[in-house]
């Protein structure tokens, strides 16, 4: 079989990913999620769970960091300065059973130790032979082993608008598309679950794209 299959920021959206693991999981030798499981929706903890689970099925499944999971890793270490509740975290506090105050020490203190794991072993990027795959984007003449954190966590229009030749397309999410962005350098595939519009994967070399709907938690166009 030999494919590739690629999915879309989740954002906690839970039953679009039951959906479509549903209808990509047995097409493809490999997985990759590119990141933002968490905030927003209405249940991070239980797309942490499917992703976990579907580790223990599916033999390569590989899990990129997203600008969300950073914020909660940076939360946890009392290092956030208020990004993490003001975007998208009091949801991920409730789906672990948690009120709005509750300060980090409990959110730890909550989250199963497989979860912990979970996020603390993200990459931040990774290639194959059909692609780079990275969260938001990669700095365009820069060797991926020299990647920034703040590039492939954060970028945004510089790398959009770029012509660059990696060398291979870059698939990416964290931007927001009504349908996946299709440029011959690059793809974009964050087409707002949580913004009631659709989660979507791409099968590669195919490039067959894949999408469920929504599920409308959380108030277009923030990030």
């Amino acid at each position: 079989m030999n494919r590739t299959c690629i999915i879309g920021d989740i954002h906690g959206c839970s039953t679009s990913l039951a959906k479509l693991l549903s209808a990509v999981e047995n097409r493809a030798d490999t997985i990759i999620f590119l990141g933002d499981y968490i905030d927003r929706g209405p249940d991070s903890k239980k797309v942490i769970d499917f992703i976990l689970e579907l580790k223990k099925k599916q033999s390569s499944v590989i899990t990129l960091l997203g600008n969300h999971e950073y914020m909660l890793r940076n939360y946890l270490a009392e290092k956030d300065n208020g990004f993490f509740l003001q975007f998208g975290g009091l949801q991920t506090l409730s789906s672990y059973g948690l009120p709005p105050d509750a300060p980090p020490a409990a959110l730890e203190a909550a989250i199963p130790r497989k979860h912990l794991g979970f996020l603390y072993d993200l990459s931040l990027l990774w290639e194959n032979k059909y692609a780079f795959y990275v969260h938001a984007g990669l700095q365009p003449g820069v060797h991926s082993s020299r990647q920034t954190r703040n590039w492939c966590l954060w970028a945004r229009d510089a790398f959009i608008k770029s012509t660059h030749d990696f060398g291979k397309p870059v698939i990416f999410g964290h931007t927001v598309f009504q349908e996946p962005l299709v440029q011959k350098n690059k793809i974009g595939i964050d087409t707002g679950a949580v913004y009631g519009q659709s989660l979507t994967a791409l099968l590669l070399p195919d490039k067959e794209f894949i999408s469920v709907p929504g599920e409308l938690k959380s108030p277009y166009p923030f990030r």
